[in-house]
């Protein structure tokens, strides 16, 4: 399998500590990506390996995260990587675009997902532009799957980009998605896949935070927002 890497980390599930685990490749070219050195990475582990660094840290961890890239792109690894989380009492959670509705079907009929964060890009039918795939059905099929299933939490997310979202595109986004958590999380110009992105402002926190404000009510759910000066707040 192909693994980029893993970090400890504290705030990637919501009040759990979890090893995070990266899977390479990704299938999308989304201008502002922040993990680009996944993108075309080769790097290779084999399940022992991933098995041997959960067991190495499994006596203070609650949870195990399989993140990307598009994690969904070795579905077969993601699985058995899954089923021994579950085996060993775990929780577990997948970051995924979503894109792959087929396979998060299959997941969940394994019963193998405790929270799922999915990363909606922008408004459905906007979603060639900001990728450079029109696959925006597809993540809303993936979208209805998980909130069919009353036993896994989902976070939707969005990275707000000034050159590339308007306020209006996220009151639109607002009305087309439902889930248990909305969080809107803040741009960041460095390492990113389009380097005239590496030019554009990050959004002021105060002006994320409106927004987040102003769509709480549009949203049957928690809202959140992620940003580098004040980390992840929940919005009252």
């Amino acid at each position: 399998m192909y693994v980029g890497g893993s970090v400890i980390s504290s705030v990637e599930f919501h009040k759990n500590m979890s090893l995070v685990i990266f899977m390479s490749k990704c299938p999308l070219t989304c201008r502002y990506c922040h993990n680009v050195e996944l993108l075309e990475d080769n790097t290779e582990k084999s399940f022992e390996e991933i098995k041997q660094e959960i067991d190495s840290s499994s006596d203070f961890l609650d949870a195990i995260v399989i993140s990307g890239g598009e994690p969904l792109l070795q579905t077969d690894a993601v699985i058995e990587i899954l089923s021994y989380v579950r085996k060993i009492g775990l929780k577990t959670k997948l970051d995924t675009s979503g894109i792959y509705p087929d396979k998060i079907e299959e997941l969940l009929s394994l019963n193998l997902l405790d929270y799922v964060s999915l990363d909606v890009k922008a408004p459905f039918a906007k979603y060639k532009k900001i990728t450079g795939s029109n696959v925006g059905s597809k993540v809303k099929k993936s979208m209805k799957l998980i909130n069919n299933d009353p036993n896994v939490h989902l976070e939707i997310r969005t990275t707000f980009v000034p050159t590339l979202h308007t306020l209006k595109d996220i009151h639109n986004l607002v009305d087309e998605i439902e889930g248990d958590v909305y969080t809107i999380q803040q741009f960041r110009n460095k390492n990113v896949l389009d380097p005239a992105l590496e030019k554009v402002e990050v959004p002021n926190p105060h002006y994320l935070k409106k927004l987040a404000k102003d769509i709480k009510d549009s949203f049957d759910g928690e809202v959140r927002l992620k940003t580098a000066e004040f980390g992840e707040e929940k919005i009252k």
